[in-house]
């Protein structure tokens, strides 16, 4: 799974949200690092949807603009627990790999 997919699903775990308050979400997950482009997001929602992953909550009228609301669908959540656990996997065990390698010397960190 690609890391933009991953925050989006990420972001659509907890509640349901728009399109602007998903760019702000992702955003604030990746701690600033991902910043999707409007084109990004919704050709992603657009993907999302296809593949059935997210779907449309609701659509609603905010100041005389129609803006679609976006939730997280029941194998959207699957693929998500399924992600979540293979990088935790992957993250245990390079934790694990990474407390067996010889601790560098300080004079060999200044090198």
């Amino acid at each position: 799974m690609q890391e933009p997919t991953l925050l989006l699903l990420t972001a659509l775990a907890d509640e349901p949200r728009h399109g602007y308050a998903l760019m702000q979400e992702v955003a604030e997950i990746s701690n600033g690092r991902v910043r999707l482009r409007t084109g990004t997001l919704y050709g992603a929602l657009e993907r999302l949807q296809r593949e059935g992953m997210v779907r449309v909550e609701r659509e609603e009228v905010v100041d005389g603009r129609a803006r679609k609301v976006y939730a997280l669908a029941d194998p959207g959540a699957v693929a998500l627990a399924e992600e979540t656990a293979r990088l935790r996997a992957v993250a245990e065990e390079a934790e694990r790999r990474l407390a067996r390698r010889p601790r560098p010397s300080a004079r060999g960190a200044l090198a």
